[in-house]
This record gives structure tokens, C-alpha cells and sequence, in this order.
């Protein structure tokens, strides 16, 4: 039991060091886009590959456990963690995507039009970085808030998107630019869905309920497992 303990530990470790990782990629592919850093653009591209190996190296640790977990926190444990990895490594593609679009549009000049880009990055990474401290912290109850926000990113990307179509119409000549925006506003709507999935498999990890697709997701546990 003690080396399965350790080696749930481990799992623990490894994953929360993936969130660091995927939580660091997204909050500089933005500041690279931003501040029209293409360094850092590059240098986000580059980190992608670490996330994916983290996510390889959780599922083995994951595999080899699933067969020793004698109770249902350590099962739950496993499998969620799995689901996280999974989600984080999505988000650390979608950091790359961003970053790829930063890189280019240093190359070419600013478009002239007002989009909420930076206030839609803010509620993103905020979901995103509270999701991971419910996890570290097994705060269901901070997971819970993370899920109506999706619904806000969601009303962002409608509005960029249908900002820069109209823009597009008028400025023929900035459809390449519009396009590489429109990119980085539904990569940030993917992040926030995945930050989403990640509250949904806290309150899963440590009350056993699945509220995915239910009525569920704001009403507290009446029962909370702690492992």
C-alpha cells in the first residue's frame, strides 16, 4: 500500500506540473499576441511538445495503477486524471495555435478595430487557473463557478467574430489579418471549454457525482469524498 501510495502521489505530481506547464503556454501565447512578441511566439510553439509528452507519461502512470486502486477515490483518482491530462494537453495545443497566429500577425500591421480580445484572454485564463486551484486544492465548490462562465467566452467569440466579418466586408484587404483573430478568439473559447471539463472531473474526482449534461452543476454534494 505504501507504493501505491507513492505512486498515486506521483500521478498527482505529474499532472499538477502539466497544468503548470499548459496554464503558462496559454497566459504567454496571449501576451505574445498582445504585445506582438514574436519571440515568444516562437518560443510558446516550441513548449507544445512537452505538454504532449506529459500527457503520454500520465496515461502510463495511469494504466499501471488502474489495476491496484482498492477504493473508488483512488479509482476516481486515475481515471480523472487521465480526462485531465487529455483536456490540458487540448489547451496547450490551442496555446500553440494562438501563438502561431501571434507569429505571423508580427509580421504584418495592426488592423484598425476595436475587439475584446484581451478581456475574453483575462476570463479565459481565469477559468482555466481557477479550475486547476480547485483541483490542487479539492475545492469543489471553486470548481462549480468555472462552469456558467463558458457561457460568457461563448458571447465574446460570437461578437469578435461578427465584429471582424463585418470589418472583413469593408477592408478587403485585412481578410488574412480578420482570419488569423477570428482563429485565436475560437482558440480561447476551446481553452475555456476545456477549463470547464476539467471543474466537471473535480467535482467528479472528489464527490463521485458526473455532472456532465445534468441539472447538477450548481447544487452542492450532499456527500463529499476526500481522499
Amino acid at each position: 500500500m505504501d507504493h501505491f501510495e507513492k505512486e498515486l502521489d506521483t500521478l498527482k505530481e505529474r499532472l499538477l506540473t502539466m497544468a503548470n506547464r499548459a496554464q503558462t503556454a496559454v497566459s504567454q501565447a496571449v501576451q505574445a499576441l498582445l504585445e506582438r512578441n514574436r519571440d515568444l511566439a516562437l518560443q510558446v510553439k516550441q513548449s507544445d511538445r512537452v505538454i504532449d509528452q506529459f500527457e503520454v507519461e500520465i496515461d502510463d502512470l495511469g494504466i499501471q495503477q488502474l489495476v491496484k486502486a482498492p477504493l473508488a477515490i483512488n479509482l476516481r483518482l486515475v481515471t480523472a486524471s487521465t480526462k485531465i491530462a487529455h483536456n490540458l494537453e487540448r489547451i496547450g495545443d490551442e496555446a500553440a495555435k494562438i501563438a502561431r497566429r501571434a507569429a505571423d500577425l508580427c509580421q504584418e500591421p495592426p488592423i484598425r478595430v476595436e475587439l475584446d480580445i484581451p478581456a475574453m484572454a483575462t476570463l479565459t485564463l481565469d477559468m482555466l487557473k481557477t479550475a486547476l486551484h480547485a483541483l490542487d486544492h479539492r475545492n469543489t465548490a471553486l470548481a462549480r463557478s468555472v462552469l456558467p462562465r463558458d457561457k460568457e467566452v461563448d458571447l465574446f467569440n460570437r461578437q469578435i467574430h461578427g465584429i471582424l466579418a463585418e470589418f472583413m466586408m469593408e477592408h478587403p484587404g485585412t481578410i488574412n489579418r480578420c482570419l488569423h483573430w477570428i482563429v485565436v478568439s475560437k482558440s480561447l473559447e476551446r481553452i475555456a471549454d476545456h477549463a470547464t471539463n476539467v471543474a466537471e472531473d473535480v467535482v467528479y474526482l472528489y464527490e463521485g457525482r458526473d455532472i456532465r449534461h445534468s441539472g447538477a452543476k450548481n447544487r452542492p454534494a450532499t456527500e463529499i469524498f476526500s481522499a
